[in-house]
C-alpha cells in the first residue's frame, strides 16, 4: 500500500508519521476486503443458515474497517478525539468477528483465514490507540 508514502508527503504531516497509526490504516483495509470476502463464501455454504451470525459480523466489521481506515487517513485539520473513538470502535468489531469466525475456523478455511485477520487489525488498532495517548 501506499499509505506512509502518501500520508509523509502531507503538508500538514511535514515527514513526521505515526508508525503505528498507519500500520492499523494498512490493516483495515486488508481486514475489510477479508470479511467481505469471508461474508460472501459463507453465503456459497450449504449450512448457510448456521453463518448468519458470522455474514453479519463479517459485514459489520468491513464496514467499520473501512470507516476507522478513511477517517485515520485524513491529516487535514485535527479530530484526534474521533480517530480515538473509531479505533476503539474497530478494536471492538474485530474481536467480535475473530471470535465468531473462531468458531466456524475448523469447518472453513476462509473463517480461519477471517479470524487472523480480524485478530492482526485488532492488534494493530490498539497499537495505533496507544500511540495516540496523551
Amino acid at each position: 500500500m501506499h499509505a506512509r508514502e502518501m500520508i509523509s508527503s502531507h503538508l500538514h504531516v511535514k515527514g513526521n508519521t505515526n508508525d503505528a497509526l498507519i500500520q492499523c490504516i494498512e490493516q483495515c483495509y486488508d481486514c475489510a476486503q477479508t470479511c467481505v470476502t469471508c461474508a460472501d463464501a459463507c453465503l456459497g455454504e450449504d449450512m448457510v443458515a448456521e453463518l448468519v451470525q458470522c455474514i453479519r459480523l463479517n459485514m459489520d466489521c468491513a464496514d467499520v474497517c473501512t470507516a476507522t481506515g478513511a477517517v485515520a487517513t485524513r491529516r487535514s485539520g485535527s479530530n484526534e478525539q474521533v480517530i480515538r473513538a473509531m479505533l476503539d470502535a474497530c478494536a471492538t468489531a474485530c474481536r467480535l468477528c475473530a471470535e465468531e469466525c473462531e468458531r466456524h475456523a475448523s469447518d472453513h478455511e476462509h473463517c480461519r483465514i477471517c479470524a487472523t485477520a480480524c485478530r492482526s487489525c485488532e492488534d494493530a488498532c490498539n497499537k495505533a490507540r496507544q500511540s495516540m495517548s496523551h
